[in-house]
C-alpha cells in the first residue's frame, strides 16, 4: 500500500496506491467523506473499497482532498475538490494507459463529487456511490446518468433520510440505456457503524456481477 504524491491544483496530494502488474488491468479511484466532518482517505468505509478492488485485480488510488492530512490547499466544498479527483485520475491513468476498465466510487461528500467527476470523464464506466447527500447537495446535473452503477445508503441514516435516496435513484432510473441498482442495508446509519463489512458485501457482489457480465473478470 504504497504513499505517492502527486501534483494537483492546489499543491501536492497525498494518497495510497496499489498497482496491479497485469497489463491492462482495470482501474478505480475512491473519494472520501467530508473533511469538515473527519472524513480522509482513512475512513474505514474507503478503505475497506479500496480492500475490494484491490482483492479483484484493480490498480485503485485513494487519496486526501485539499487540505486534509498532508494534501496542500483549502477545502472549497465542491469546486476544488473536483478539480483533486481529476487530477487523481490522471495520474492514475498515466501510470494504466492499457487499461480499459475505469471505476469510480465515492463515500457521503464524496460521493457528490464522484458523480459530477462521472459527468465529465466518459472513460469511467462504473461507480458504487455510498450514503449520498442528496438532501445537502444537488444532483441534478445527472440528466442523463453517463454511466451504470450502484447506489447504497442505510436505513437508518439521519444525516440524509432513505427517502431523499430513494428519490434520486428513481429519477435516475428513468434514463435510457443506463441500469442503476439501489441497495438498502437494514440498520445501518450514515456511517454503517457495525455494518461495514455488510456493505462491502453488497458492493462486491455488484462489482463481481458487473466484471464478468461485460467480460472483465
Amino acid at each position: 500500500m504504497p504513499e505517492v504524491i502527486f501534483n494537483g491544483p492546489a499543491g501536492r496530494i497525498e494518497a495510497r496506491y496499489h498497482h496491479n502488474k497485469a497489463p491492462g488491468s482495470p482501474i478505480a479511484i475512491i473519494l472520501h467523506p467530508h473533511p469538515s466532518f473527519g472524513g480522509t482517505m482513512n475512513n474505514p468505509i474507503v478503505h475497506s473499497l479500496y480492500q475490494m478492488y484491490q482483492s479483484r485485480g484493480f490498480s485503485v488510488l485513494r487519496f486526501n482532498f485539499r487540505g486534509v492530512g498532508r494534501s496542500q490547499g483549502l477545502f472549497e466544498n465542491g469546486a476544488g475538490e473536483l478539480a483533486d479527483a481529476a487530477s487523481a485520475l490522471d495520474w492514475l491513468q498515466s501510470f494504466n494507459r492499457e487499461s480499459k476498465v475505469c471505476w469510480i466510487a465515492g463515500v457521503s461528500f464524496g460521493a457528490w463529487i464522484s458523480m459530477q467527476l462521472l459527468m465529465r470523464r466518459p472513460e469511467i464506466s462504473g461507480f458504487i456511490s455510498i450514503a449520498p447527500l442528496a438532501k445537502h447537495y444537488d444532483f441534478s446535473f445527472l440528466a442523463p446518468c453517463p454511466a451504470s452503477g450502484l447506489f447504497v445508503n442505510g436505513e437508518k441514516d439521519t444525516v440524509t433520510a432513505p427517502e431523499a435516496v430513494h428519490s434520486l435513484v428513481s429519477k435516475l432510473k428513468t434514463q435510457k440505456g443506463i441500469v442503476i441498482e439501489h441497495k438498502v442495508i437494514p440498520g445501518a446509519n450514515h456511517f454503517f457503524q457495525d455494518k461495514i463489512e455488510e456493505l462491502t458485501k453488497v458492493c462486491a457482489t455488484y462489482l463481481d456481477k458487473r466484471m464478468a457480465r461485460e467480460g472483465q473478470a
